[in-house]
């Protein structure tokens, strides 16, 4: 019989290395969720249409996504702590700027300028982690990590309506710039400085435009589908999208000091746990964006009470990241892993069965079910990445990492929406801004349960595809301290 190890305690100095690591990742999901709820304030102080302001979220994703890859080489290069640190110096400059700034244009430049520092802190953070803790405790650091970005996901939309109504909507860029100050001087004093596994390697310029303008192109159609459908403008732009992407791996293969080492997909354990990892995060992102339609649209209910509600998801998020960590590190990522799914598979089937009459805890419950489902999902999934990359390697997986955790997010937003909108077929011409004035609750019931039997076949396909990769142990990666 099998003797399973009880996990070990992070020390209070790895402890406090966390929780600067995990205050990056608060910044950067808070930055994604208070600026949503304030873009119809910009758009109205700036005088641009709905359209036009939605760049302030689509250019943050593209830079942000398309940079994680080149920002972890530049940590191998460079040492992780310089640029982690380089990251949130950059990010705390761009929410200035973005703060001051009077025009779309200067707005939209300035996102980009902080969506590269947030690149740096979310490609890095995992690799960190996985640096300067022992594998004994990655999984509960990891865990914690995730909480932070949930509770960042959570406090988006509160604080971004109490700025926006309180301040105008500059204050939900200044707000971040003492934050990002406490943030540099802590790192400088905590986190501890390790030499670069990779120095005075080169970079990869052309990889690094070529998954640019990939990673471009796919959120543009897909971003732009949620309003047009796939015209066939569009579709050559995705075509476009996919051949530049095919373009992308060949030059990968070739190149020396290429931004993704094409061995780690070799690894089962390593490719399927990305893989899953994506998969959660495209369902937890389709199903976070479509809820408050369902709530606002069919049930009537306001924006304030509807955030409320919303909550339930980060809630559960928070209550059980840790927990599902620390259980990672005892027995093995695959078994919590696929635990989280199965809860994810059972909050988008309670979701799928709402009706226009449905109590508010009916829809509690399916986000709550999901909110947990990605909180035990995900620190085993990151966990199993990570302990599966040689050390010399860690930075790139981390960067990898990211970009599926992100790409998983721009890709699961616009399939939601266009799976509700082809259901509704020619009444998803009317704008969603009155959408519950237009269309029968009963058309948007059966649209969004459509969206979430969606959700619920990816969470069934993660579950196979986890159940064929290898599980993953905290001796994986060979530093596994005595249990105390």
């Amino acid at each position: 019989m099998e003797e399973k190890c009880a996990p070990a305690r992070i020390s209070p100095p790895d402890l406090l290395i966390v929780l600067v690591i995990a205050l990056g990742a608060f910044m950067a999901s808070l930055d994604v969720t208070i600026v949503n709820i304030a873009l119809p304030a910009i758009a109205a102080s700036l005088d641009i249409p709905t359209s036009a302001v939605s760049w302030v979220i689509t250019s943050y994703l593209i830079v942000m996504v398309s940079l994680l890859l080149a920002a972890s080489r530049l940590g191998d290069r460079e040492g992780y702590r310089k640029v982690f640190l380089l990251g949130f110096a950059l990010f705390t400059l761009g929410s200035l700027l973005c703060g001051i700034s009077g025009s779309l244009s200067m707005l939209v430049l300035f996102r980009m300028l902080q969506a590269a520092g947030g690149a740096m802190i979310s490609a890095l953070g995992a690799v960190m982690v996985a640096s300067s803790l022992p594998a004994s405790t990655r999984g509960q650091a990891l865990g914690i990590v995730a909480m932070f970005a949930s509770l960042g996901i959570a406090l988006g939309p509160v604080l971004g309506g109490f700025l926006t109504t309180a301040f105008g909507w500059h204050a939900i860029f200044l707000v971040n710039v003492p934050v990002g100050i406490l943030a540099i001087a802590l790192g400088v004093r905590i986190v501890p400085s390790t030499p670069p596994v990779s120095p005075g390697g080169r970079m990869d310029a052309a990889g690094i435009v070529l998954v640019f303008t990939a990673l471009a192109g796919l959120i543009y159609a897909l971003s732009a589908a949620q309003d047009t459908g796939f015209t066939m403008p569009l579709l050559a732009v995705v075509g476009l999208a996919l051949a530049l992407w095919s373009l992308f791996f060949l030059h990968e293969k070739r190149t020396p000091g290429a931004l993704l080492d094409l061995t780690l997909l070799a690894n089962r354990a390593f490719a399927g746990n990305s893989i899953g990892m994506l998969l959660l995060m495209m369902g937890a992102a389709g199903a976070t964006f479509l809820s408050p339609f369902y709530l606002e649209g069919v049930r009537g209910l306001s924006t304030d009470t509807s955030g409320v509600v919303m909550l339930a998801f980060p809630v559960a998020l928070i209550l059980t990241a840790p927990i599902a960590g620390r259980v990672s590190d005892s027995i093995g990522t695959r078994k919590v892993a696929i635990a989280g799914f199965a809860a994810g598979a059972l909050g988008f089937f309670a979701l799928s069965t709402l009706t226009p009459a449905s109590r508010i805890g009916h829809v509690a419950l399916g986000l709550f079910l999901l909110g947990s489902g990605a909180g035990i999902a995900s620190p085993p999934l990151q966990s199993a990445v990570m302990g599966e990359a040689p050390p010399e390697k860690r930075g790139i997986a981390s960067g990898f990492l990211r970009m599926m955790m992100n790409l998983g997010s721009a890709v699961g937003i616009p399939l939601f929406g266009l799976v509700a909108t082809t259901v509704l077929g020619p009444l998803a011409v009317h704008g969603t801004g009155a959408v519950h004035l237009v269309i029968p609750p009963a058309h948007l019931t059966a649209a969004f349960r459509a969206a979430f039997l969606t959700g619920a076949a990816i969470s069934i396909s993660a579950l196979v595809l986890l159940f064929m990769t290898p599980d993953t142990r905290p001796e994986a990666g060979g530093e596994t301290e005595p249990v105390i």
